[in-house]
């Protein structure tokens, strides 16, 4: 099969702002943008983990920051997570310390998990270097679980 690079460079940039949007509080779902490429030949399968990993991994870095710098507000109306859903990820982070990052890929956990690493000042190299394993290791899946079912 023969590559369009500017077909595949238009796939790689929407998969990394369906991941980066994924990760922050915005809604996005990068596993379905994945499959969907992957389902219609879109680039090359390591490509698009690396793309959707670092998508995803600098959108918890949004949270991590939003965490740091922001998180004496989280009173506030406009603050990107609830009081529920911060103190559920900070009894996360208190039974699981710092490895509870590696499940920052979760649904409704994850997002805040990140938020709550921020205003608890995890350092940036650790938390990047976490939240890429949860992350990436997902994807890796992802794709893998797709290779298997299509007999790849």
């Amino acid at each position: 099969m023969v590559a369009d690079n500017g077909t595949d460079l238009a796939a790689y940039a929407a998969l990394f702002v369906s991941a980066f949007t994924s990760a922050t509080l915005l809604p996005g779902s990068s596993e379905a943008a994945l499959l969907t490429l992957l389902v219609m030949g879109r680039g090359e399968a390591a490509t698009l983990v690396v793309v959707a990993t670092a998508g995803n991994v600098l959108g918890s870095l949004v949270n991590w920051v939003l965490g740091r710098c922001f998180s004496a507000f989280r009173d506030r109306r406009w603050f990107p997570v609830d009081d529920q859903s911060y103190r559920r990820a900070t009894d996360w982070y208190a039974r699981y310390g710092i490895w509870s990052l590696l499940l920052s890929w979760l649904p409704v956990i994850g997002d805040p998990l990140t938020v709550v690493a921020g205003a608890l000042r995890v350092g940036l190299l650790r938390f990047v270097l976490l939240v890429s394993i949860g992350k990436g290791a997902r994807y890796i899946f992802i794709v893998g679980a797709y290779s298997w079912w299509n007999g790849a």
